[in-house]
């Protein structure tokens, strides 16, 4: 048996809907403008080749959590997406082959410090600190794809407050899922426990302490958030 120096951090889990049981995440790759409304929303040409960023495991946390709104922003958006749950180990997948490495899907949110996004991309700068903060990637619960199938399309929408302000189709992903799942294993050889946020249909928005979030995914899920107030 292992001797540590510290206590080993807790494992960063999902929940299963169903059941007792919880799928333990490895790493969180997110897709970025995947959606053409939302890269023309932002100023980007829809046309560019996907691109990842990441965050920390432990960023992820469960729908119906209370998050204090993050400390260094004046300016946090709210991102909907659908996410991908890998159960099998691949490298360089073939698209063909890429959606038998899918356990499940769930519903999840991006959250972004967008000043701080803004400020790093005019310094040429990592996106580290806009998006991978705690507790900056909630998700609902996981359906294994076995029950749902692989979605082609599906409304993708989030309210605040009960207020429509993303309202997407999955059908509109510029990069399908096969195809993000095959592009991801050119760089990096997939594992189970990794998720993948496959990007966010335009509507991003602000959202405040005292909000709360909802949102879903027609045939996968749900998901709600409440933003508190700053930690003192």
């Amino acid at each position: 048996m292992t001797d540590y120096v510290l206590p080993p951090p807790p494992i960063a889990s999902v929940a299963i809907a169903g059941s007792a049981e919880r799928f333990a995440v490895r790493r969180i790759f997110c897709v970025g403008r995947n959606y053409a409304a939302h890269a023309r929303e932002l100023g980007n040409d829809e046309r560019d080749p996907p691109f990842f960023f990441t965050k920390p495991a432990d960023a992820v946390i469960d729908s119906g959590t209370e998050i204090p709104y993050p400390p260094l922003t004046a300016n946090l958006h709210h991102e909907i997406e659908l996410v991908v749950a890998i159960g099998k180990a691949g490298f360089r997948i073939p698209r063909g082959d890429a959606l038998a490495h899918v356990w499940g899907y769930g519903v999840g949110i991006d959250l972004t410090r967008r000043d701080l996004q803004d400020q790093a991309k005019k310094a040429a700068r990592p996106w580290d600190w806009s998006k991978a903060f705690d507790q900056s990637a909630p998700c609902g619960p996981l359906v294994p794809a076995a029950k749902t199938g692989h979605p082609e399309k599906g409304r993708i929408w989030l309210a605040v407050n009960g207020a429509a302000k993303q309202d997407g189709d999955l059908a509109e992903l510029i990069w399908p899922i096969a195809d993000i799942v095959a592009i991801c294993s050119e760089a990096v050889e997939l594992q189970p426990g990794d998720l993948i946020f496959t990007g966010t249909p335009a509507g991003v928005g602000a959202v405040q302490a005292g909000e709360k979030i909802t949102g879903g995914v027609d045939g996968i899920g749900a998901i709600e958030v409440a933003i508190g107030q700053p930690r003192a």
